[in-house]
């Protein structure tokens, strides 16, 4: 009595008839889909603010703060008054050299 799932058919099911089995298997299908499309380090290009920074690097604000004011980063970091321009290639280039941040990967 074992059938196959078959995806398009499981679509069409609604979710409070399905089996545990059935629910499963969407899930897992969803998550394999969705996983390989969803880069989690930013990459190329520029960055604008702490909140760049941040985002660069995978972490919090207050994280990105400390991670500029340590110097490690200031190769590739350009500011004109308040506004803070990071390059974030040569960044995380730089933060490897270093080795002392761990950064999400």
């Amino acid at each position: 009595m074992e059938k196959k799932l078959n995806f398009t058919q499981l679509l069409q099911k609604p979710i409070a008839m399905m089996t545990g089995e059935e629910l499963c298997f969407l899930i897992t299908k969803s998550v394999e889909s969705t996983g390989a499309a969803t880069p989690q380090v930013a990459s190329k290009g520029n960055y604008y603010g702490i909140e760049g920074i941040a985002r660069v690097f995978g972490c919090s604000v207050p994280t990105a703060n400390r991670i500029k004011k340590s110097g490690i980063i200031d190769k590739a970091i350009t500011q004109i008054g308040r506004k803070i321009v990071v390059d974030a290639d040569l960044a995380l280039s730089l933060v490897k050299e270093a080795g002392g941040i761990r950064i999400k990967e």
